[in-house]
């Protein structure tokens, strides 16, 4: 979220992969750049502080940059279930570094979020042409939406077919981090990279101000002070490629911090 969430991002992730040895980092850059969208500087940015696939959301194509940047780029998603004609692709397979393949599917929410096709067939379709154990080793959907009952609906769907659903869309981090019956981990939102002294990220003063009078007096800023890096961690069985262990990862600001259980 804006330029603190960068920065917490380029300083820390760097260090996570080191000193846990993930195999595999998915970063959700949707409000990355003025927290609006992500220009290309900003996506190479994240790629170098070590994402092997970064992801969009509702703001895909808010930054004019991006439409002219992400057909060439496999490893930049939208939404999977934009409309036909979008540029880009919701969909990728990708070699983590210990060799194993990942497939990252990224839907957008419909419950309180703009026009969109259904997410659940479009998520069903992309796992249906590349099944868990037999064209992927590992696969992550990284769900858009507002509505926790949305996000865990998504999960419930995908148990047993995929290791993880996490949500990306609120900026708050939930505590619902947890594996479900058929081996599926799900985490409703990740929470945002970025400054929580804040409205969702950003500075206080002008959603404060919409609030009370319902009048909007300038543009959304976002909050650029100390950041918190927000996300979860999952550990998958080899066998099955489902989740194994499944922790919140909380570093720096004002939030309590939560680490990995390696």
């Amino acid at each position: 979220m804006g330029r603190s969430g960068r920065e917490i991002v380029a300083r820390c992730l760097p260090g996570l992969i080191e000193e846990y040895g993930f195999d595999f980092v998915i970063v959700n850059g949707e409000n990355a750049s003025s927290g609006r969208g992500l220009n290309k500087t900003h996506f190479h940015g994240l790629v170098e502080a070590g994402a092997d696939v970064v992801t969009l959301g509702d703001h895909a194509f808010d930054q004019r940059d991006t439409l002219s940047y992400i057909e060439r780029e496999q490893i930049l998603l939208r939404p999977l279930n934009f409309s036909s004609g979008a540029p880009g692709r919701g969909v990728t397979l990708a070699t983590a570094r210990n060799g194993q393949q990942v497939l990252v599917i990224n839907a957008l929410g419909r419950v309180f979020m703009k026009p969109a096709d259904d997410p659940f067939h479009a998520v069903e379709k992309a796992i249906s042409l590349c099944p868990l154990r037999e064209a992927a080793d590992a696969i992550i959907v990284d769900f858009h939406a507002e509505a926790t009952s949305e996000m865990a609906a998504m999960g419930h769907f995908v148990d047993g077919k995929a290791s993880l659903v996490v949500g990306t869309h609120t900026h708050i981090p939930t505590s619902d981090h947890r594996i479900l019956a058929g081996g599926t981990g799900i985490m409703s939102d990740a929470g945002m990279c970025g400054d929580y002294n804040s409205v969702i990220g950003m500075d206080p003063d002008e959603p404060l101000s919409r609030f009370v009078t319902g009048i909007a007096g300038g543009r959304f800023v976002p909050a650029d002070n100390e950041a918190t890096l927000s996300g979860v961690a999952i550990e998958t069985d080899d066998k099955t490629g489902l989740c194994a262990s499944i922790w919140p990862v909380r570093i720096g600001g004002v939030l309590e911090e939560a680490l990995p259980g390696f």
